[in-house]
């Protein structure tokens, strides 16, 4: 029975993997960037509106062919949202309990979602909490924990398969420059950039791969001195979805050729830009990715070199109307994004930009 059940579990999710169509690539207006071209990979179309659905997609599959999910399994999942959004769409599928341990400062939006999936949240009150949370509800109710950031890097085939990666190839091959001078990512899991690098490696693409980071996050730290595994920091990250407070399992440095630390301001102001360029709105990791690519497209043109730029638009802004696109909320966070606005406007018009 049980071996019966996993078998229709997995036609379930390949059934549904075959109803979703693959995500847009939309090219970025730059008048002042002639020869250099950003794309956008909207990954907010996904059915839950999220670069995560992929994830919790091979966290599902790798889970039910281990043996780790049965017809009977809770699943559990440490998660400041979006993923814990997708894995409770992906239990509903498969008619399984699903509850996401979060810190208590997750978007209501998020929240909201996760019990529309018939997930169940539970709240921590801090984010480094997240991790024996979960492990101590998994054994107390003899459930999985799904562990994303120790698993994102393993569950997802990086050779080809329709990965992301793959996909950003097929969708360039009709562009101008259809082998991208740079693939912009952030990392939450690092499953992602562990995914693309080690693709671009396999293919034998000249591409190379660049992790913007956010404020508050260890990645960057780490990835400078890798003799600091160990390496931790206080508070959380306050970009959801990318940056974290220790180096998690799944971050994979050595594939790696370049980070950037992103301001938080700078992301915010960020989303502005993007939204004036593109007529839509996204989350705050989409504005570190933006700000990431906008830099180096701007070093490319002032060394008189074209190419093309590819980065993520992890998901939708309708999460965050009442933080990252309220002025209020950014008033009291101490933000002040006007600058960086009209600095990432004359970059984008002008072609000016200094890092720092």
């Amino acid at each position: 029975m049980t071996s019966a059940w996993i078998t229709e579990a997995v036609r379930r999710i390949e059934r549904d993997y075959q109803r979703s169509a693959d995500t847009h690539l939309i090219p970025i207006e730059l008048p002042a960037l002639a020869g250099v071209q950003i794309y956008l990979k909207d990954e907010s179309t996904h059915p839950t509106g999220s670069l995560k659905h992929r994830l919790a997609r091979s966290l599902f599959l790798y889970g039910l062919c281990n043996g780790w999910i049965r017809e009977d399994t809770t699943i559990i999942e440490s998660s400041s949202g979006s993923t814990a959004v997708s894995e409770a769409y992906f239990a509903r599928l498969l008619g399984l309990p699903f509850v996401a341990v979060m810190p208590r400062s997750t978007s209501a939006a998020k929240v909201a979602q996760i019990a529309f999936y018939g997930g169940r949240s539970h709240f921590v009150e801090r984010g480094d909490q997240v991790y024996a949370e979960a492990e101590r509800l998994a054994r107390e109710c003899n459930g999985h924990y799904m562990d994303q950031f120790t698993y994102a890097e393993r569950a997802t085939d990086w050779r080809g398969n329709n990965n992301i990666a793959d996909s950003i190839f097929q969708q360039m091959r009709a562009e101008p420059h259809p082998v991208p001078r740079w693939i912009v990512v952030g990392a939450g899991t690092g499953g992602t950039s562990a995914t693309i690098g080690r693709y671009l490696r396999y293919q034998g693409h000249a591409s190379q791969l660049c992790v913007v980071d956010p404020e508050r996050s260890v990645f960057f730290d780490y990835w400078h001195d890798r003799t600091r595994p160990d390496v931790t920091s206080e508070q959380p990250s306050r970009i959801e979805g990318i940056g974290r407070p220790r180096v998690e399992p799944s971050f994979v440095p050595g594939v790696i050729d370049r980070m950037l630390r992103v301001p938080d301001a700078a992301s915010y102001a960020a989303l502005r830009v993007l939204e004036q360029r593109v007529g839509k709105r996204f989350g705050g990791s989409t504005g570190t990715d933006f700000c990431g690519a906008l830099q180096l497209a701007c070093e490319l043109r002032a060394q008189g070199q074209a190419g093309s730029i590819v980065t993520l638009a992890c998901d939708g802004g309708e999460r965050y109307l009442d933080t990252y696109y309220d002025d209020a909320w950014l008033q009291a966070q101490g933000h002040d994004i006007a600058p960086w606005v009209q600095r990432l406007q004359a970059a984008c018009g002008s072609g000016w930009w200094t890092a720092g």
